[in-house]
């Protein structure tokens, strides 16, 4: 009986260490608040891949996504509140000239993912058809304001060369009801929501004309330099999701829905074209790698627009340190 006791007594012991070693392992996950910079969307799947498929969680991250003003992620990561945010290659820059000490350590998306479109009737063919023309645009910031003057620049024209309009988040609504002829908007949004509708438009690529940085992932110096395991590992499960997505679309589409509130009620079809349209501007030989042109390129626009007073030290707005 005595014997009967201690087995059973021992068998406790044994599953109450088995939970506490879940437990410990659970608590040891490092709660991730990650600014996106837009509203919940398809364009996220390797993000929401990386969180099904648990690449984030084997890295020891739980993830909780923030959608709020990709200049606010920008603020609280240099800051030091916020190890990680995903950013557009300008912001970084931005941030540099004014002394945040932040650096970019993976690229997402590898073309600009800004385009000019424009109604077919308004016959532009290239970004010197634009001269003389009315363009509307969220606002004078932002990826669609850096890559608008990126395309006009590199056809030899100034933004005084065209007329442009502020017209908020509203361009497809505006462009379908005819109040807007030529705007500017995402690669892989806007133009593919005003063919759904019918409508005979045509599409200036920034990425066609000139080599930009575009979307990755931010964090600070300090977080490279006290803790660079953390930001290997981040980018390696991000890097993971992202690779997933490119080579499964489908299965990537399905495991992205329940981040995506009322995603059901979307045009299916459109929606897949937006992750088709995004994954050929994010594939590359080696993800996550930053080209140094693209950035220089993006400097010389910023310096062109005077955005910053001052070329800057390349070396640290980016780093390929983290990316295998």
């Amino acid at each position: 009986m005595l014997k009967k006791l201690s087995l059973i007594v021992l068998g406790l012991s044994l599953l109450l260490t088995a939970c506490g070693n879940s437990q410990v392992k659970h608590e040891a996950l490092i709660h991730i608040r990650l600014p996106m910079g837009y509203i919940p969307n398809i364009q996220y799947a390797p993000f929401y891949v990386a969180v099904e498929k648990g690449y984030f969680k084997e890295a020891g991250f739980e993830i909780e996504f923030d959608y709020s003003f990709e200049t606010d992620g920008v603020k609280l990561v240099g800051a030091g509140e916020l190890p990680f945010a995903v950013v557009s290659g300008e912001q970084v820059l931005l941030a540099r000239a004014q002394a945040v000490p932040v650096t970019y350590v993976a690229a997402w998306y590898q073309q600009y993912p800004i385009s000019v479109i424009a109604n077919a009737d308004e016959n532009i063919s290239t970004a010197q058809d634009l001269k003389g023309k009315t363009i509307g645009l969220p606002g004078l910031f932002g990826a669609n304001y850096i890559g608008l003057r990126a395309l006009l620049f590199s056809a030899g024209l100034k933004e005084s060369d065209v007329t442009l309009e502020e017209v908020g988040f509203n361009q497809v609504e505006l462009m379908a009801a005819g109040k807007q002829n030529i705007i500017v908007g995402y690669t892989a949004n806007e133009p593919i929501q005003l063919k759904a509708q019918g409508m005979n438009v045509t599409e200036l690529r920034v990425s066609d004309s000139v080599q930009l940085a575009a979307n990755g992932i931010l964090t600070s110096e300090k977080t490279i330099a006290e803790n660079p395991e953390l930001v290997k590992a981040f980018v390696g499960a991000f890097l993971k999701g992202l690779q997933y997505t490119i080579d499964h679309p489908d299965e990537a589409y399905a495991l992205s829905a329940p981040s995506i509130p009322n995603f059901a009620e979307q045009d299916q079809a459109v929606q897949k074209n937006i992750l088709l349209t995004s994954i050929d501007l994010w594939r590359a030989d080696r993800l996550g790698y930053s080209d140094p042109q693209a950035w220089e390129n993006m400097q010389a626009i910023l310096l062109e627009m005077k955005l910053i007073p001052q070329a800057l030290d390349l070396d640290k707005a980016f780093t390929n340190e983290f990316v295998p």
